[in-house]
């Protein structure tokens, strides 16, 4: 079984390489390998410490890694393939790759005391840092960051979530896949930064809140679905004071969360899917809901409302915000491709009380939201085309950004690779299946 450390290098690799081949060779080539998993490499990076290589043995050689960029590999001349007759050397090139080179933005925070904007890129394993006031015109190059958090030593990987300490500025980025851990980092950290605090969490957590108020920070997470509440400064392997989890909560594969502390309710937003570990064919499929909680709600509490139904539009919702001063509750809603509000007292199938959404807009399937009350502004990141756009805070419908951060070539469109653990080929309409 391969380590955390050895998975997560296989892992790395989002792209995906063409060889050249005959049409039927292609198909028994496709025919045989999607019949049963084969590993295809295995490459680490040399500095690593904890890296792990695999055995030696005779006709075959491991490929180290020729740099620390996560597609760096690709480059290389020489892969090892494994076929029904073993492992052999392919000294050969791919045709092409399939890659995104450019930023993708899963979330952003807006630091309001020192007028700087983070956005969290779990393409190419980053946080990157703009001014509030970056504004990528029409015809103009891609927005230019202040500094960038990125390298090994930071253990950044396929993060969902930046948090800005609105008290002393400190960087918190949630790990979504395999690296299980929130990192912390100071205000000014950039480059290949060490974490000044790392705390160890469960598995596929997605977001986090911060209560100033009680001095703890709030985690979602996917499966099995539940919220977290820290002490504000854990670190290590510290365990939570409190979880949220259970039958009653009706929590089902839980993104987005935020927290109203004026109010003291918490929310989550669920995809819907669950299953009872163990039990095979248990999965089930539900539609989208946003649950409400008490504040300090505690073990299997059953929510006080939930907002659920066609009317609401939700539609895998990703992050959510709330406006401190009217309760108001904003969602990313990724394949609705809109952001829509809520009233903190909505209940059942309502309809949204805004919604930013239309060509006008610029976005493109938004993940993360953010409220910056201070400046009555709303931030969405667009996975879609690799940009963070900003609102006035009571838009509603087809409404032009009051500005935009664009980290790639006007008009892009992102391939949305994300966390690539599959692929199968079509011969018939020529095309590469590829789930995310």
């Amino acid at each position: 079984m391969l380590g955390r450390h050895c998975k997560r290098v296989v892992l790395a690799a989002v792209g995906i390489a063409v060889f050249a081949l005959g049409s039927a060779a292609v198909e028994r080539t496709w025919q045989r390998v999607m019949g049963s998993p084969r590993l295809v490499s295995v490459e680490t990076l040399p500095d690593d410490p904890e890296a792990c290589f695999r055995p030696a043995s005779s006709g075959a050689r491991t490929v180290l890694a020729s740099s620390h960029n996560l597609f760096g590999d690709f480059g290389e001349a020489e892969v090892e393939a494994q076929d029904d007759g073993g492992t052999k050397d392919v000294a050969r090139p791919p045709v092409r790759i399939l890659r995104d080179t450019a930023p993708i933005y899963s979330s952003v925070a807006v630091d309001d005391k020192r007028n700087e904007v983070f956005l969290q890129d779990n393409n190419l394993w980053s946080i990157r840092v703009f001014s509030r006031l970056d504004n990528a015109k029409p015809g103009t190059p891609p927005t230019e960051a202040r500094r960038v958090i990125v390298g090994n030593k930071t253990e950044v990987q396929f993060n969902s979530c930046v948090y800005i300490d609105p008290i002393n500025g400190d960087v918190y980025s949630v790990e979504n896949d395999i690296g299980d851990v929130i990192v912390t980092f100071s205000h000014d950290a950039t480059g290949n930064a060490e974490p000044v605090r790392k705390l160890k969490v469960t598995h596929r957590a997605y977001a986090m809140a911060m209560d100033e108020e009680n001095q703890e920070f709030f985690v979602s997470v996917q499966h099995p679905p539940q919220v977290a509440v820290y002490r504000r400064g854990a670190s290590g392997d510290e365990k939570p004071k409190r979880l949220l989890i259970g039958d009653k909560t009706q929590l089902s594969d839980s993104h987005g969360m935020a927290i109203d502390t004026k109010r003291k309710l918490l929310f989550v937003d669920n995809w819907g899917n669950s299953a009872d570990d163990g039990v095979p064919g248990s999965g089930r499929f539900g539609p989208p809901t946003i649950t409400v909680y008490r504040l300090n709600a505690n073990g299997d509490e059953a929510p006080l409302r939930i907002i659920q139904g066609p009317k609401t539009g939700l539609d895998w919702p990703g992050a959510m915000s709330v406006d401190m001063d009217t309760g108001d509750l904003y969602v990313a809603n990724d394949m609705g491709q809109d952001l829509i509000v809520f009233h903190s007292s909505d209940h059942g199938d309502v309809a949204p009380a805004r919604t930013i959404k239309g060509r006008s807009t610029g976005l493109s399937y938004p993940v993360g939201v953010f409220v910056d009350s201070k400046n009555k502004e709303v931030w969405a990141t667009n996975i879609g085309n690799s940009t963070a756009t900003v609102y006035p805070l009571m838009a509603n419908g087809d409404v032009a950004p009051l500005r935009v951060i664009r980290s790639a070539a006007e008009g892009k469109q992102s391939l949305r690779f994300g966390k690539t653990q599959a692929l199968a080929y079509d011969s018939n309409r020529e095309e590469i299946l590829v789930p995310n």
